[in-house]
């Protein structure tokens, strides 16, 4: 069978997308239930330590963060479905978090219990670690993604970065199209 660079591209960009997308769903799911979520790799412990830590990376301030946007219910389908081979890097990770934790702050319990301020001098202490690189990727994707699959509760992160959602749009699409239209010939 010959595989053209292409279609393996393509291929693997497809899988990608149906991954995230089904992380997205589990979200959606998860937060529509009315009940508590149900979580498929990640312990209520290592949920509330990554909340946590994903609610300083997208912070709430005057507009909705990673945790009103349900990121770590999108990393639990992640983990359960196309990144299941990170699931190490994750239990490596917050094991990493927990003794940085201890190091900085040694009578504190949790990162959940953290002030504000803690918490994110604990992320600076790792942030050039391969976990804060996985973590922040994830946080994006979760907090980015199609708020149909519920990784972006109440278009969340839309708003943020001001993404027009729109079902249909007419042209000329933006400045170089409108350029481009006047500058033609009829």
């Amino acid at each position: 069978m010959d595989v053209s660079r292409r279609g393996w591209m393509v291929g693997l960009g497809l899988t990608i997308v149906t991954g995230i997308a089904e992380a997205q769903q589990h979200a959606h799911e998860a937060l529509q239930s009315g009940g508590p979520p149900r979580l498929q790799v990640l312990d209520a412990a290592a949920f509330g330590e990554l909340e946590a830590l994903t609610g300083q990376i997208i912070p709430s301030d005057d507009s909705p963060g990673a945790r009103e946007a349900g990121v770590v219910y999108f990393i639990d389908r992640a983990l359960a479905t196309f990144e299941a081979d990170k699931r190490e890097a994750y239990r490596k990770g917050v094991e990493e978090v927990q003794e940085a934790r201890r190091k900085l702050f040694p009578h504190s319990t949790n990162v959940a219990g953290l002030t504000a301020g803690e918490q994110i001098e604990l992320l600076q202490s790792i942030e050039k670690t391969p976990f804060f690189e996985l973590l922040r990727t994830h946080t994006v994707w979760g907090f980015v993604g199609s708020p149909s699959y519920g990784g972006n509760r109440d278009k969340a992160g839309w708003v943020h970065i001001k993404f027009d959602d729109r079902m249909h749009f007419e042209p000329p699409f933006g400045y170089y199209d409108a350029e481009a239209g006047r500058n033609q010939t009829p």
